[in-house]
This record gives C-alpha cells, structure tokens and sequence, in this order.
C-alpha cells in the first residue's frame, strides 16, 4: 500500500500520459493489466495507483519502490520494455519521473 511520509526511505515514480479520449479507456485497460498481473509482483514493489482526468486526456499513475535499483530492475525487463512500447503505441507521450517525498500536509 502507497503510504506518503518524509520518514520512508522509498523511490517514488510519477508517470503521466498524453491521450486522446479515444485512447484513454485502452491504455487505462493496459496499464491496469499490467499492474495486476505483472507490476504488484516484482521485487521491491510496495504499492501504486492510477489516476484519469475528467476529459479523458490524461493518466497519471504513482508507484512506490523499496529502491531507485528496484524499480530500474523491472523498467529494464524484456516484460515491462514490451508493455512500455504497448503504452507509447496508445499515449501521444508518456513520462516518467523519479521524485523523493520533501514534506507531506
């Protein structure tokens, strides 16, 4: 479970998603199929969500990992470059960015 502090010593990892309302609810099927049956299961992994706008022109999702190795494990597998060109085929463009927790409110 994604648990926000600035005590936890975790990698977190923001990646948004430039779609257009005919792509949206495909690449929210994707990404959704990749997090259950691929992403939860990985070494380091503690926890993630996804998020959709309103028009249906964005995605964000948010991942928690024990480590920045953790995650830069599983971004460099056979498995998860296959999926990643999977979301570049239905996203404009997509990001994602590596933050560490600076305060919490």
């Amino acid at each position: 479970m994604v648990l926000i502090n600035t005590t936890q010593s975790v990698q977190t990892v923001v990646t948004t998603y430039e779609v257009t309302p005919g792509t949206f609810l495909d690449l929210m099927e994707e990404l959704q199929k990749a997090f259950e049956s691929f992403i939860r299961h990985q070494d380091g992994f503690i926890g993630g969500a996804i998020h959709g706008n309103d028009a249906q022109t964005r995605i964000a999702n948010y991942t928690q990992w024990q480590s920045r190795d953790a995650f830069q494990a599983v971004t460099r597998s056979s498995e998860m470059r296959k999926r990643a060109r999977k979301f570049s085929e239905l996203s404009k463009s997509f990001e994602p960015v590596l933050y560490e927790v600076d305060s919490v409110y």
